[in-house]
Parts: structure tokens; sequence; C-alpha cells
């Protein structure tokens, strides 16, 4: 068995978690460029629990949320990258706008997000913690996003034309 599965996998591997007494943390993003924001980000996650669930927007859901152009990478090849990464055990690929239906079904112990969220606007927080679970930010490395690095290609492109 990979470290990309589906739902229906993922709350088993819940329930033996929780039978074991592991704590379960779940964020999500788009992940289309790995960077070091992103590293610190999943890394500290992990930290917060035992067992790190990465929930993943689809190729069709980035578009819708971040607009033409977007994703750059596939589906395919951004979960294989976080799954390769040592402190992530799983990935879960949802085609959602939010992951309201993936929090909602998995009922993590933490849910964390970015600090650049408020508490009170993340999705699922009612759900976590009407279930006895806590919602964690965690502070983003400053300067490092996915945009900033394609503006910066962009404009090294437009210095070598």
């Amino acid at each position: 068995m990979g470290k990309i599965v589906s739902l229906e996998r993922l709350i088993k591997i819940r329930d033996n978690a929780r039978s074991e007494g592991l704590k379960v943390v779940f964020t999500n993003g788009c992940f289309d460029l790995l960077h070091l924001g992103h590293i610190d980000y999943l890394q500290k996650s992990k930290k917060s629990g035992d067992i790190l669930i990465v929930g993943l927007n689809s190729d069709s859901s980035v578009r819708k949320i971040k607009g033409k152009g977007r994703p750059i990478q596939s589906q395919k090849d951004r979960a294989s990258i976080l799954a390769a990464l040592q402190f992530v055990d799983y990935v879960c690929i949802f085609g959602d706008l939010t992951p309201i239906k993936l929090i909602s079904r998995l009922l993590p112990d933490y849910l964390v997000k970015g600090s650049d969220w408020k508490i009170k606007d993340i999705v699922g927080k009612d759900i976590v913690e009407s279930s006895g679970g806590k919602v964690l930010t965690i502070k983003m490395v400053k300067g490092k996003s996915t945009q900033k690095i394609i503006q910066t290609i962009l404009k090294n492109l437009r210095k070598i034309r």
C-alpha cells in the first residue's frame, strides 16, 4: 500500500490510529510548486500529532481556486512529491473547492492551516472542535510562496528574451 490513498482507506487508517492512541493531523492545500515554506509548514504540522494526512486539491479544484494556468504540475505529480516526504504519512486528493467533506468524514484530532488564515475562517473548524479535536495555525515562512516563484520565473524569462 502506498501513501496516496482514498478517503475510505483514510477512515480505516484513522480508526486504527485511534485504537492505538495515536493522534491524526490533517491539513490541505494545492502544493503546486513545493518550496521551503511548504516544507516548514508540513514539518511543523507533523509535530502536532502522530500521523500527518495531507488533503490535496485536484487539478480541477486548483484551476477554480487559482485561475488560468494553474496548477503547473498535475495532481498525480503533486501527490507523488508530497508522498515522498518522510514527514507526510498519507495524501488524499479531493475535487471540491474546500476539504469540508474530507474533514467531516475523517474527523482529525488536529486540523492545521497556515497563520495566513484566521482560525474563525478555517473550513471544518466547527466540525473538528465539536468532535473533540483542535484547530491550529502555523506561522508561515515570510516571503515564500508559489506565486512569488512564478513571478520570479516570469521576470527572469523576460530578461533573457
